[in-house]
Formats: structure tokens, sequence, C-alpha cells
């Protein structure tokens, strides 16, 4: 697989979800003392998030805390608990191209700008007939890297 056109550069976030985002934001910033950065409510992805961060610069991660707006709706962000990775890629849309190519089962929606701003695109935890690769049973978030992690991580 040399000819893969792009590289992953390192974890960009973990997303957590619970059915009650005050309990998970209250473990990880009241108790570990992670600074909450932000928040991002998106009714078409059935979710409302707290953003943290960890760590400063290009070498930061986010923890995504997660509730779904409703709990009968899809996507249930709140199952898995643990609910997908954020892998920062350095050309988003050679990677999808070329993942595509090699049968790669992505979420609709395609690429679209994520909470944090960045370009995103999901991989699929499961493959069908049509496209059998997947993300193994983990729903993976590619984000497209800036130029400072880029940089920083290249």
């Amino acid at each position: 697989m040399s000819d893969r056109p792009f590289n992953v550069l390192g974890i960009q976030q973990v997303a957590i979800g619970g059915l009650d985002k005050g309990a998970l934001t209250d473990l990880w910033s009241g108790l570990l003392g992670v600074e909450k950065v932000g928040d991002y409510v998106a009714e078409s992805e059935n979710v409302d998030e707290d953003i943290l961060r960890l760590g400063s610069g290009p070498h930061a991660v986010e923890i995504d805390l997660m509730q779904p707006i409703d709990p009968e709706k899809s996507p249930k962000v709140h199952s898995p608990t643990l609910n997908h990775l954020g892998l920062w890629i350095d050309d988003l849309p050679a990677a999808v191209d070329w993942l595509t190519e090699q049968g790669m089962r992505f979420t609709p929606g395609g690429i679209r700008k994520g909470a944090s701003g960045h370009d995103v695109c999901f991989m699929h935890p499961k493959g069908n007939d049509e496209s059998p690769r997947s993300g193994e049973g983990v729903l993976i978030e590619l984000v497209q890297a800036p130029a400072d992690v880029i940089a920083a991580l290249g």
C-alpha cells in the first residue's frame, strides 16, 4: 500500500457519549480538570456536546462529550459510549478518494465541516456488499489537519 496518497498524523479527538453529558462533564472537567473550550449543537446530527481540550497547540487532543438531543433518534451518539475516534489526516480529499477505491464504506454526508470547524468525514463501523471495508466495528472520523498540525506532526 505504498501508493497511499495521504498520512495519518495522530489522534485529533476521542468522542464519548452518554444520555447526560452533565455527568460526563463533571467527571472530565470537574474531577479531572480537563479544560472546556467550546460546545456544539446540531439537530441534524442529533448531538449536544461539550468540547474539551488536552494539551495545547498542534499536539492538543479534543475530548468531545456528547449527549443525544433525542435518545430515540439516530444517530445514537450515546451508544456505544466510546462513540468514535478522530484522526488527523494531511490530505482528506485524497484519503477519501483512495479509501473509496479500496472499498471503504463511509457514513452519509461526505466531507463536511465538523464541530471544531475542520473538514471531516466518517468511516462506517460496518461494511456492506457494495463497500465491504469499514472501521471494523469502530466509527472513525477522518479530520483534515490544519497547516500547523501538518508541520508539527507530518
